[in-house]
């Protein structure tokens, strides 16, 4: 077996890249003796080593869009929408835990197998929707840390915009101290979203009949809600993060022995089912505490995150206020690093260019600082993103669908037929959501 530390950006000059340290080289021999079956660890310290990937991942699920959707979606209709946030959890986990399978079974990302395999004319066209896709991404992490930055100390969105973006390049550089740094900062901030998440829920006292009658039951009613349906789905399953976790796997722990690629990426899967379930949970909180507080009390027009924390204080109390602020905050800082990651893995995979790192970070950031001095309205932006995303999924999720159903690529991890089928039919279901959403909202504009 052999054991690598985390890919470096090939972009990168030679005199920059690190070697492993302390802490990725003790991850690396721990995995080794648990793959070769030598550890004699309890199991969840032997599952340790493996814990990080998806948690990196998840914090797209509970990013700024998040927020916008879900409190639209609660304040607007109640717990009606909780089922859309359900179902696009259990859409989350197989595409994640299909996304980090491609990653260790063939040791290259999704874009880059999609230069490999598809016809120029269709690598070039995935590259523009990929790119416009992560652009809107970012749009969303960096107005969601300006707004938790303006909510708790009345900065101006510009400025504090501009502070998100240094902040990224600063957490980031994290990467230079290994990998299982940059995991660890992550994953403590999705910890604090879900704790901040957790207080309000508590505070909001929800309607719990209600909740278990609608996290299973469909319905919709009316356009508007298709739409933000629609938006919690692009906000859910998020096209750049599904690039990203096949990134993310392909060089973290190399093996070629089959039994210990099985292994592997059982273990992956537990990373996976405990980062999208936590991710899920701090969604459906999010919807829950909108619809007890807003849509219970007749607030039905609290549509803004602006006007959410503003009304949370008189309702929840003062601290409410500050909780939701911090958890907005944490979710844009932590998202926006997360996005920009995922916009190097897309420029890399599809362009295969020698373009310096710093670049095109700042590419991937400056659409959103251009849209922040514009001054439109953030929530509303926010919705719009991610729908913008949730059109741009069948491009990473129909590559993806048949990458991992080919035994050539694959190996002894290709697909089995029902998770092909069952993945073929989440696909489908995306893109059937996203006509009619098109087909309504231009009936409606005309």
């Amino acid at each position: 077996m052999t054991i690598a530390r985390a890919p470096q950006d090939p972009s990168d000059p030679p005199e920059t890249l690190p070697g492993p340290r302390s802490g990725d080289a003790r991850t690396l021999s721990a995995a080794a003796e648990v793959l070769e079956g030598s550890s004699t660890e309890s199991w969840h310290r032997r599952l340790l080593p493996f814990l990080g990937p998806a948690f990196i991942a998840s914090v797209a699920y509970v990013d700024p869009g998040n927020f916008a959707t879900n409190i639209q979606g609660g304040a607007q209709f109640g717990y009606m929408l909780l089922w859309v946030v359900v179902a696009s959890n259990l859409m989350a986990m197989l595409t994640q835990a299909l996304s980090a399978k491609l990653g260790i079974a063939t040791g290259k990302n999704l874009a880059e197998h999609c230069r490999d395999q598809f016809p120029r004319w269709a690598v070039w066209t995935m590259w523009v929707v990929m790119e416009a896709v992560a652009m809107a991404t970012d749009l969303a992490e960096f107005l969601g840390a300006a707004l938790g930055l303006n909510l708790l100390f009345g900065m101006p969105l510009l400025l504090a915009g501009i502070l998100t973006g240094v902040a990224t390049f600063g957490i980031l550089a994290m990467e230079r101290h290994g990998f299982r740094a940059l995991e660890a900062v992550i994953t403590g901030m999705v910890g604090l979203i879900a704790l901040c998440y957790l207080v309000e829920t508590i505070l909001g006292s929800p309607d719990w009949e209600k909740i278990a009658y609608h996290s299973v039951v469909p319905m919709f009613r009316g356009t508007e809600s298709v739409l933000l349906a629609t938006g919690i789905l692009g906000a859910t399953v998020m096209p750049h993060v599904v690039f990203l976790h096949s990134a993310l796997m392909q060089g973290r722990i190399v093996v070629r022995d089959p039994a210990q690629l099985k292994r592997l990426f059982r273990f992956e899967c537990v990373d996976v089912t405990l980062a999208m379930g936590v991710a899920g949970l701090v969604n459906m909180a999010m919807l829950i505490m909108a619809a007890a507080t807003f849509f219970e009390k007749g607030l039905t027009t609290v549509g803004t995150i602006e006007e959410a924390h503003k009304t949370l204080a008189p309702l929840l109390g003062s601290a409410s206020s500050w909780v939701f602020a911090v958890s907005l905050l944490a979710s844009g800082l932590s998202s926006a690093t997360v996005g920009t990651m995922a916009g190097q893995v897309v420029m890399q995979g599809f362009v295969h260019r020698q373009i310096p790192i710093w670049l095109r970070r700042l590419l991937t950031m400056l659409p959103a600082l251009i849209v922040i001095g514009i001054g439109l309205d953030p929530t509303r932006t926010l919705v719009l993103s991610q729908v913008v995303l949730s059109l741009g999924l069948p491009f990473a999720l129909v590559p993806l669908a048949l990458f991992t159903a080919r035994s050539d690529l694959m190996g002894v991890l290709v697909n089995r037929r029902p998770t092909t089928a069952v993945f073929g039919l989440v696909t489908l279901v995306i893109i059937a959501l996203n006509i009619f959403l098109l087909h309504q909202l231009l009936g409606a504009g005309g």
